[in-house]
């Protein structure tokens, strides 16, 4: 079983990647879990913002045992997931437990289906990348990037029209969440069994990032693609805003950029956004785009700590670097 994350910032096209891949016969994927931030706590802070402290690690921390909270989280996603009737009464005391049969229930869920490979899409896993692969060392990651300016402008557009809490917090702190993202991002560039998406080349020349998308994920692509997505990943009556990325199909979006912003705030955000260009130059640049998954052009070294800490809420994201592939 082949077991692939989708992350990236909200409102990033990460719905529409995913929705691309439902409609391929052998993948199997679901709605966003939220699994890691629900069970590990601690996003604010991961996000570095104002305010948010880091999560005490007190001696039931350091033995490995969950939060209470994240008991409940664990127990109520179960039954989400399997149903009332098979899912489990109580969550397991121990994280590597919960994780461990997270896990098998998505096994569980894609075999049941019929299919070889699973993708889950939860754009905020990107914060939990180091638990991710302590826990599932052969994982692979999707990031799918969009310009920080038309993140912005789509995450105030869906707050004002719908009034979703999820994307309240200002527009300062949504341009510094972008900036952690990139940064996590950028450690990412070239790392073993991370794979770079920029939405605008996806809408651009969607068959060309078709193959390289499926050949990252090993999927064949001599078989016939449903015509649309006809999996459930999203509810449109309670997310409204993903609506035109259900479908699987991209299309060129209308810029909300103009639509929301001045002059002056354009110009404002310039400044305080870490450059998209040079992350797509970055990821470019590290390898030869004519050398499909190939050997990369050299590109320096990245240090890695050895070990990962489940829970290490105060410490950032970090990916391992052996074995490159191409990303862009």
């Amino acid at each position: 079983m082949q077991r692939t994350f989708v992350v990236g910032c909200p409102r990033s096209g990460t719905t529409l990647v995913q929705a691309m891949l439902a409609r391929h016969p052998q993948v199997f994927t679901l709605p966003e879990t939220d699994f890691f931030p629900r069970l590990l706590g601690g996003l604010d802070h991961r996000f570095g913002d104002d305010g948010a402290k880091p999560r005490r690690r007190n001696l039931a921390r350091r033995l490995g045992l969950t939060r209470r909270y994240g008991r409940r989280q664990y127990t109520a996603l179960q039954r989400s997931l399997l149903g009332e009737d098979r899912a489990t009464a109580r969550a397991p005391w121990l994280v590597d437990t919960c994780v461990k049969r997270f896990f098998a229930t998505l096994d569980q869920l894609a075999e049941r289906a019929g299919r070889a490979t699973w993708i889950e899409k939860t754009p905020h896993h990107l914060l939990y990348l180091p638990e991710i692969e302590h826990h599932l060392p052969d994982a692979r990651f999707i990031h799918v990037i969009r310009p920080g300016m038309d993140v912005l402008a789509s995450i105030m557009d869906a707050y004002l029209r719908y009034n979703n809490q999820s994307f309240s917090g200002g527009l300062l702190m949504w341009a510094r969440r972008w900036n952690r993202a990139m940064d996590i991002h950028r450690t990412c560039i070239g790392v073993r069994n991370h794979y770079f998406v920029f939405l605008e080349d996806l809408v651009r020349q969607p068959a060309v990032e078709w193959q390289r998308l499926c050949k990252f994920l090993e999927l064949p692509t001599d078989l016939e693609l449903d015509q649309t997505c006809h999996q459930h990943i999203a509810d449109p009556k309670a997310e409204p805003w993903k609506q035109a990325a259900l479908t699987g199909l991209p299309q060129q979006a209308d810029s909300k950029v103009e639509q929301l912003f001045g002059p002056q705030l354009r110009e404002w955000l310039r400044e305080k956004l870490s450059s998209y260009e040079d992350l797509y130059a970055a990821s470019s640049l590290a390898y030869n785009r004519d050398d499909s998954f190939g050997m990369p052009v050299p590109v320096p070294p990245k240090k890695r700590e050895s070990k990962v800490a489940v829970e290490a809420d105060t410490r950032a994201p970090a990916a391992a670097t052996e074995g490159r592939f191409r990303v862009a």
